[in-house]
């Protein structure tokens, strides 16, 4: 079957033809893309068209498609079995292999994904503060978690409203929303409900509305209220962690989080999640605490060995070597949109940090409210342009492009020559 008659099918089966919104190709002409093989920096379709990649599986890709020492580890792994519902030794491997490079972690549970990361963070904040209000900001994605699907309220500061249908008032009542760089809103969110706060949670590299570098002073400026009130920082790294350096945003800013939620990368492109803290916090958590959390297919044994085989190789040599190519393919990128057909893209910069970058036509954005307004009208007619030349970014204007390792100087020639051609 072709894609259209994939898609019809998949329509009658499926909520919407997806098993997650983004696939959908909402608000674009095109019919959402059905891969079925992937190679480096390369995804193919079923009509068998190859397309550079740049959605990289939304980010846990950092070493490309089918690196050949993951795919060697999980043939490895899959010859001993890949379920068992029991204590395993695999997971021990990657939890102390990641302990030895992560000092503001001393210990660490794996979940299945980084939404349900984020459900037992949050979950184990109130559990060790005895408090129920969790402070989100504005345009920091955390999963499809009930109490995180928030919209900003229309009353005080930090008043918030459910985002999803499905979500009840009451739940939502104990999310206080506010801005991302709101720093006296912050302030008087914690007078406002003095005592009742359990955590601030927050993307220290907002990357799912769009890529929103935060100012250190900021982040800092968190760290400092969190200390005063007895409030725990959250800092969501399911994105960030692994990609923007091994210690993630932690290691690049020098701030401390009390709960770090993980993902995406450390499971290899397979699902994972991950939740990591002192010793007093984590041993909240049940069988030692009174914080349940369980998961029939925690800690998967092949989840552990992809992951292990993908984190050892990012040295640091790796880290730069990847910016460095990020660098080019953004520099390349701009320059076209800027000359294409008469300037029609001239509007878009190529926003970047490490090896995320993000098309928008604003040079600093740090808010949501920055975000111009026709964004997607416009990086719709970009998206199917690409498309047409085999370029692969993620169907929609609010997703981040990532760069892999896989990305090399050849890849970026092709780049070139693909955004000059349409590759039938």
């Amino acid at each position: 079957m072709n894609q259209k008659e994939l898609f019809d099918l998949s329509k009658k089966l499926v909520p919407g033809g997806v098993h997650s919104p983004v696939r959908s190709f909402k608000g674009l002409t095109s019919t959402p893309r059905f891969f079925n093989r992937a190679e480096g920096a390369y995804i193919y379709d079923v009509d068998n068209k190859q397309y550079v990649d740049f959605c990289m599986s939304f980010g846990p890709l950092i070493l490309g498609h089918r690196n050949p020492v993951v795919e060697q580890a999980l043939h490895t792994g899959l010859e001993h079995g890949w379920s068992y519902g029991a204590c395993e030794p695999y997971s021990l491997e990657l939890v102390q292999f990641l302990l030895s490079k992560l000092p503001h972690v001393e210990q660490m549970r794996f979940v299945n994904s980084g939404t349900e990361a984020v459900m037992t963070a949050l979950r184990l904040a109130r559990g060790v503060t005895g408090r129920n209000k969790i402070i989100k900001f504005n345009g920091c994605y955390h999963g499809h978690v009930d109490s995180m699907l928030i919209k900003a309220g229309s009353g005080l500061a930090g008043e918030a409203e459910a985002s999803s249908a499905g979500v009840s008032a009451g739940v939502a009542q104990d999310t206080l929303i506010l801005e991302l760089g709101d720093v006296e809103g912050v302030k008087q969110c914690f007078k406002d409900h003095k005592d009742q706060i359990a955590a601030i949670i927050i993307e220290p590299l907002p990357a799912n509305n769009g890529l929103m570098v935060q100012p250190l002073e900021f982040l800092k400026f968190l760290r400092e209220i969190c200390d005063q009130t007895c409030a725990l920082l959250i800092f969501d790294e399911v994105i960030s962690g692994f990609r923007v350096a091994f210690g993630g945003m932690a290691e690049k800013t020098g701030i401390k989080p009390d709960i770090v939620t993980l993902g995406k990368i450390i499971g290899g492109g397979l699902p994972v999640g991950a939740i990591g803290a002192s010793k007093f916090i984590m041993e909240h958590l049940a069988p030692v605490g009174r914080v349940y959390q369980a998961g029939t297919l925690s800690a998967n044994p092949l989840a552990m060995v992809g992951g292990l085989a993908t984190l050892k190789q990012m040295t640091p040599e790796k880290y730069a070597f990847i910016e460095k190519q990020t660098e080019k393919i953004v520099k390349l990128l701009t320059s076209w949109m800027h000359h294409y057909n008469n300037g029609e893209f001239a509007m878009f910069k190529v926003v970047h940090y490490s090896s995320l970058f993000w098309i928008v036509p604003k040079e600093k954005v740090e808010k949501l409210s920055d975000i111009p307004a026709n964004l997607t009208e416009n990086f719709n007619k970009l998206f199917e342009v690409m498309l047409e030349r085999g370029i692969y970014l993620a169907p929609n204007a609010y997703e981040v492009g990532f760069v892999s390792a896989a990305h090399t100087d050849e890849v970026i020639r092709d780049l070139e020559h693909r955004l000059e051609h349409r590759i039938q």
